[in-house]
Formats: structure tokens, C-alpha cells, sequence
């Protein structure tokens, strides 16, 4: 009975590992940004655009906003209610009421992003970009013919975590 309960484990480990590993990967890839960082986040007088401009927004980043949760929302909308400062009609409130919104960029698209009850007219607007990744560089030749495994560091980490505790998960069977 041991050598079948060994038999078994071994390759769902191994299907429980490369699962986790694949499901990790996208959220490594991708940024968080938090809306207004360095300059008092999402907030009245500041200048979003001077905020975004250096930024390059790629699908699967996210859009993080804190701010005062009594005064202020997130909304979003289209390109003439972001010029004009229009809130009545948004495509989508991405208020939570904590304060804390998280915002998903999973198209790539013009994104327009304001607070109503006035403060938009304060600044608080802004207008991404999102595009889809660059492609990875190309592969540089590999010298004196020896392979070579390139693993960065954003990939190795979470891996190692999710290799821990599957090794952990074994000796609490056994």
C-alpha cells in the first residue's frame, strides 16, 4: 500500500507544481501601479498626465487608486466625458468604497479614468494607454557551445515558494 500511495503522489506533485507555476507567471509579468505614487495619489491638484507619461501600460497591468473614500470615487469613461468632466454616465464605477480600488488593464485600449463630484475639475482625470507587450528579445548566441538556462529571477522566486510547499505538503503524509 505504501509503494501505491508513493506511486501516485510523485506525478500529482508534479501536476500540482506546474499548474501553480503556470498560473503564476502572467501576475510576475504584469505592474501595479498606484495611481499618482510619488506625487499624493489620487488626489485633488495634481497632473495625471505628467504622472502617466513616462509609464508604458501593457495588457494585464493593474491600476491601483487610494484615496479618501467619504469624498472621492473611480470612474470610468469615455474620451468626451473625460475632456468635459462628465460623470453622470460611466462605463464603469470602479468604486469599492474602501478606497482601495483596484482597476484590471486586460485590453488594450484608451482607458479615461476620473472622480466626479467635482473633482475632476481639480485634476483628478486620467488617460491611459494600454498596449500589448513588446515581443522578448532575441536570443543572443550562445559561445563555445555550451546550453545555457536563463531564468530571471521574477520566474525562479515564485517557483521556489510553490516547489517548498509542495515538498512540504509530502512530509506531512509520509
Amino acid at each position: 500500500m505504501e509503494r501505491l500511495r508513493r506511486g501516485i503522489a510523485t506525478p500529482v506533485a508534479v501536476a500540482v507544481l506546474a499548474c501553480a507555476v503556470l498560473v503564476m507567471i502572467p501576475q510576475v509579468l504584469s505592474v501595479r501601479y498606484i495611481v499618482g505614487s510619488g506625487m499624493g495619489g489620487w488626489n485633488t491638484n495634481v497632473n495625471y498626465t505628467i504622472w502617466a507619461q513616462d509609464k508604458h501600460f501593457y495588457n494585464g497591468d493593474w491600476l491601483f487608486f487610494v484615496y479618501d473614500r467619504n469624498q472621492m470615487n473611480v470612474l470610468e469613461v469615455n474620451k468626451t466625458d473625460y475632456e468635459n468632466c462628465i460623470s453622470d454616465h460611466p462605463l464603469h464605477n470602479w468604486t469599492t468604497g474602501a478606497g482601495r480600488d483596484v482597476v484590471p488593464l486586460n485590453v488594450t485600449r484608451q482607458y479615461y479614468f476620473l472622480s466626479g463630484k467635482g473633482f475632476c475639475f481639480s485634476g483628478m482625470k486620467v488617460a491611459v494607454l494600454v498596449e500589448n507587450p513588446p515581443p522578448p528579445p532575441a536570443a543572443s548566441p550562445v559561445k563555445d557551445g555550451a546550453p545555457t538556462l536563463n531564468l530571471e529571477g521574477h520566474i525562479v522566486i515564485p517557483a521556489v515558494f510553490a516547489i517548498a510547499a509542495v515538498w512540504n505538503s509530502f512530509f506531512r503524509f509520509w
